[in-house]
């Protein structure tokens, strides 16, 4: 299990830290893993105190954000990183998982074009990640 020092995540038995820009980075890759939709990882550290980094992709429907969600979860959870919480289950239709530096959300498309986080969030610098809408 992943232990919290200073602000960043310890993980494995050596103890290395993962730090998270790394776990939305993991998180990303893996949602492209389930041919996540439209994926981005928004760096919000300069415009909010709450999390440091957004994870935002789409999903066709509920059983697609799940198997997003599932991936995500598990390909983290081999880092030593396990959600705080995950909300939405019971709809699929705007699920979030909180990794409380990373927050992870997986939207069916009505649901993001209706929440439109890109916009609400728009002062947020995009982070690149090499593999991902090329």
């Amino acid at each position: 299990m992943a232990q919290i020092t200073d602000g960043y995540h310890l993980a494995g038995k050596v103890r290395r830290i993962v730090l998270p820009r790394t776990v939305a980075r993991r998180a990303a890759l893996a949602a492209a893993d389930k041919k996540g939709i439209d994926i981005i990882v928004l760096d919000v550290r300069k415009v909010t105190d709450f999390t440091d980094y957004f994870v935002i992709c789409t999903g066709a429907v509920d059983v697609h954000v799940r198997a997003i969600r599932d991936e995500i979860e598990e390909k983290l959870r081999l880092s030593g990183w396990k959600p705080l919480s995950v909300e939405g289950e019971d709809t699929g239709r705007w699920l979030l998982m909180d990794y409380v530096d990373v927050i992870v959300h997986i939207f069916q498309p009505d649901a993001r074009g209706y929440y439109a986080l890109e916009r609400l969030w728009g002062d947020a610098p995009r982070i690149e990640i090499k593999g991902i809408g090329e």
